[in-house]
């Protein structure tokens, strides 16, 4: 809930909070002291927080995506949670198509894990792993079929650009903040589309990705 900045400095600076209780005349505030405390926000949305609030916090980091070394990592272990085996060239695979995301890399272990044991597999293939990528319709570059969607919309709709996020959202099927927060940093950071002052537009790294020509190009 919005506060307003004398609320935030109360809790956060001053330690303590009045809360107002009874009703009519009985109505009156009781005073709180909070005991001292680390507070600890994360949002992949800071720009819809008052400024206030955000400038309380002592410290503000960003997050960025994990390298394919740390991805790698990770489903290694993942495998073994999840009581499995996975060649070190699968799991580099795996890392290098999870957009930099654990949360990516382990629901894509499980699915691949399930056409290894299909197969019969002991140990999951890199042969395994990409032939799974490839009907999940996870290109190389860790794009889906939703990215590809929406870069395909831009170039063949727009002629790659600039459109405004509430027409391509209206054209795939996706709200506006789905398509803001889960799709769209991935394809600016890894230099698919660009944010101008009239809209997203695709690059030619895009154009190379879905195999399409790129204008001006003889």
């Amino acid at each position: 809930r919005r506060q307003r900045p004398d609320v935030y400095k109360r809790q956060m600076e001053d330690y303590y909070i009045d809360i107002v209780i009874g009703e009519g005349q009985t109505t009156h505030a009781v005073h709180v002291p909070l005991p001292p405390f680390t507070l600890i926000g994360a949002t992949t949305l800071a720009g819809q927080l008052s400024a206030p609030l955000r400038d309380r916090f002592g410290i503000v980091e960003h997050m960025q995506y994990y390298t394919i070394d740390e991805l790698e990592q990770i489903v290694l272990r993942s495998s073994d949670v999840f009581h499995t085996s996975i060649a070190p060239e699968a799991a580099h695979e795996l890392a290098r198509r999870s957009r930099g995301t654990p949360r990516v890399a382990n629901r894509l272990l499980k699915r691949v894990r399930d056409f290894a044991e299909v197969k019969g597999e002991k140990t999951i293939s890199l042969e395994t792993t990409e032939g799974a990528l490839k009907q999940l319709q996870v290109d190389d570059e860790g794009l889906d079929q939703t990215d590809r969607r929406l870069l395909r919309t831009m170039i063949e709709g727009y002629n790659g650009g600039p459109v405004g996020i509430r027409t391509l959202a209206a054209n795939v099927g996706e709200d506006m903040e789905t398509i803001e927060s889960l799709y769209e940093p991935y394809l600016l950071q890894h230099g698919f589309i660009l944010l101008t002052p009239r809209g997203r537009m695709v690059t030619d790294k895009a154009y190379l990705q879905l195999g399409l020509p790129i204008p001006g190009d003889k």
